[in-house]
């Protein structure tokens, strides 16, 4: 019995500090899983964090899901907002508060800089909220540039696991 090919791996980052945030997440997952040539294979623990940058805000929930998708990594950004504006997301205030984020962190391998689009995500490396848990899904992870995502030194005040897996 042959096997279809593998589509490419991409790691999504998620955030929510409005409403009931965990189940922004969970909806979020379900209707990304849902999306036509995608499928999410693995999700992180949710964990809590404080709001970095921006204006005064709640605290945020966030968790990184692995998918595996078919799309390029322009329809997997698509995609990804399509949901957002499913699940009430108005861009309004850069960095703002808001129902639910989802970041494109890791496309495969790839190296992307374009205007709307960068990958891996140009704050990637600074964020505790995305490296810790993009660590329970990739413990042996390596950036495109080399750089061993283990070996990333970040600060991890303000950022506690929070829930299981969604």
């Amino acid at each position: 019995m042959t096997r279809d090919p593998v589509g490419t791996v991409a790691f999504l980052g998620l955030g929510s500090n409005l409403g009931d945030r965990l189940t922004n997440l969970q909806g979020a997952v379900d209707m990304l899983h849902g999306e036509p040539g995608l499928r999410v294979l693995a999700s992180s623990r949710v964990w809590e964090t404080a709001p970095v940058g921006g204006p005064p805000q709640p605290d945020y929930l966030n968790a990184v899901i692995s998918v595996e998708t078919d799309l390029s990594a322009r329809d997997l950004l698509d995609a990804a907002h399509r949901v957002e504006a499913r699940l009430g997301r108005v861009r309004k205030e850069r960095w703002g508060a808001r129902s639910i984020d989802i970041d494109l962190l890791l496309f495969d391998e790839e190296t992307i800089d374009e205007a709307d689009l960068v990958v891996p995500h140009p704050r990637l490396r600074e964020r505790a909220f995305v490296v810790l848990p993009l660590l329970e899904l990739a413990a042996d992870a390596v950036l495109p540039d080399g750089t061993r995502l283990q070996d990333l030194r970040i600060d991890t005040d303000g950022v506690a696991p929070s829930a299981s897996p969604l």
